[in-house]
């Protein structure tokens, strides 16, 4: 049964949709296509570097699990604040935030992102609450790309206030980016985020095209009955851009009120999009890649599907994720925590804080548990985790 709350949302989001209709269109049918699609466009090239990349990146045992898995991606959450309210992320009534003197300053951030870095790691994603909310982000981006081993350094943000940061940003080497937008409709966005500013993040997404971001990423958490109808949409922001939307399937954390009736699977994602463009064909996807990727024939850029909850990718995981707490998560659904904090601020040498990590990571599990256990498990809200 549907929650008050939820019908209440529901109910506006259609209001909105009947009074202002997006500023996006599809056209044309088409005949329905498999959904798992084979992999249809590898070159010879391809397939060799994804066999030489099969043993995994070259890590310390630190970040080798039992299970043979190669951590050699770490996202770090420099914030718990955020400037909007999503739905998915945050309960209506917000989260109490973790105190100041316990989140991690610039220095403990370099210091622990050097750890990891040493031990292998060579992609760092930022995420928050909202990243870009923080002062020092410039000198944050600066100070972890510059570190030796460091090839991608990544952020996930909202692009509210994006636009004029970015090119200070990409100056300080951020390399990668991905902007979160759940729907090309303005009073639906205010309905799912509570904040203006739909305009903002569109002009975010056009300015990381025009310097250069190749390709510019979009989020997309898809809810029935929500933003489900734009699928075709968000699809059509790939034909003259190099743009790549990513379908991701809705996910439970505190606070969200998640329910199986929202949850738009990756098969059903797919078999509606391959209905409407018949020539949706799969890319050969890295082996450590969350999303299936795929590409319309005839589109600068390509769609994605994330699908955490209907066919999870646990065998192929290869991040950890550093809380603005300074908690390490080593699995987005685990509630194991580990402080990192706290052994830094105590002064211990760097080889017991090689060991805590390692330690952390050889307690992850296979995989984690299915999407209605997962409901009923407690965890953090997302905005405490780090998107």
């Amino acid at each position: 049964m549907m929650t008050r709350s939820y019908r209440s949302l529901v109910s506006g989001l259609r209001d909105a949709v009947s009074r202002f209709p997006s500023r996006f269109h599809w056209r044309g049918g088409g005949r329905s296509v498999a959904t798992k699609a084979a992999c249809s466009s590898c070159s010879s090239s391809s397939v060799a570097a994804e066999r030489e990349d099969e043993a995994g990146p070259s890590v310390s045992d630190m970040l080798v699990d039992s299970f043979g898995r190669r951590h050699n991606y770490l996202r770090i959450s420099l914030t718990e604040r955020c400037n909007l309210r999503c739905h998915y992320c945050m309960p209506e009534e917000g989260v109490k935030l973790t105190p100041g003197a316990h989140l991690l300053s610039q220095d403990e951030i370099v210091a622990l992102a050097k750890v990891f870095v040493g031990g292998g790691v060579d992609k760092i994603r930022l995420t928050g609450g909202e990243p870009t909310v923080r002062a020092d982000l410039t000198d944050i981006c600066h100070r972890l790309s510059g570190l030796s081993g460091v090839k991608t350094l990544a952020m996930t943000t909202n692009g509210l206030v994006l636009e004029r940061k970015l090119p200070q940003l990409k100056q300080a080497g951020l390399n990668q980016l991905n902007i979160s937008l759940d729907t090309l409709v303005p009073a639906k966005f205010e309905l799912l985020t509570r904040r203006k500013g739909h305009d903002r993040v569109l002009d975010s997404i056009d300015a990381a095209v025009e310097l250069g971001y190749n390709p510019v990423k979009v989020n997309c958490v898809v809810m029935r009955g929500v933003n489900d109808d734009e699928l075709a949409d968000f699809a059509e922001l790939t034909r003259h851009k190099p743009i790549n939307v990513r379908f991701i399937e809705f996910m439970p954390f505190d606070g969200n009120v998640w329910s199986s009736k929202k949850l738009v699977s990756y098969a059903e994602m797919h078999s509606r999009l391959a209905q409407r463009y018949p020539s949706l064909k799969r890319h050969c996807d890295h082996p450590n890649d969350t999303a299936k990727n795929f590409h319309i024939e005839g589109y600068q850029g390509s769609v994605s599907f994330i699908s955490s909850m209907t066919q999870h990718f646990c065998g192929g995981c290869n991040r950890l994720r550093l809380m603005a707490d300074g908690n390490l998560k080593v699995c987005l659904f685990g509630t194991a925590e580990v402080s990192l904090r706290d052994a830094l601020r105590s002064g211990v040498p760097s080889d017991e804080l090689e060991q805590i990590i390692s330690l952390a990571v050889k307690r992850k599990k296979a995989a984690h548990a299915g999407m209605f256990e997962l409901a009923k498990t407690p965890n953090r809200p997302m905005v405490h985790i780090g998107g």
